[in-house]
């Protein structure tokens, strides 16, 4: 997985890109076919915001979470995107062990 962080009005500090990297390898735990992640954390005055966008095969998934506090956002973050994942596996795999409809040969005739 390839991870990039950048930092809009922040300078990404290496405990920070290490938090960072710490909830996204969540991600990975349930499911391995991540091809990129990009996370850009930016700061206004009062409001921290975190977004991330992960490329999978055949889908691109964004997500965004605003706190108070970074470190707080970058959890919302990570939880919104797990949640992501997860539920595009499960779509995944339910059409992917679905049955094939064939027609009644009988109707045919």
């Amino acid at each position: 997985m390839n991870l990039s962080i950048s930092g809009r009005h922040l300078d990404v500090t290496p405990a920070i890109r290490e938090y960072v990297l710490n909830k996204m390898s969540r991600v990975s735990r349930h499911f391995d076919n991540v091809i990129d992640t990009q996370v850009i954390l930016s700061i206004e005055r009062l409001k921290h915001t975190a977004e991330v966008t992960m490329r999978l095969r055949g889908k691109d998934i964004h997500c965004a979470a605003s706190d108070e506090n970074l470190y707080a956002a970058i959890d919302l973050l990570a939880d919104k995107i797990d949640r992501q994942v997860i539920k595009y596996k499960t779509k995944v795999q339910d059409h992917a062990h679905e049955p094939v409809k064939r027609q009644d040969v009988s109707a045919i005739e």
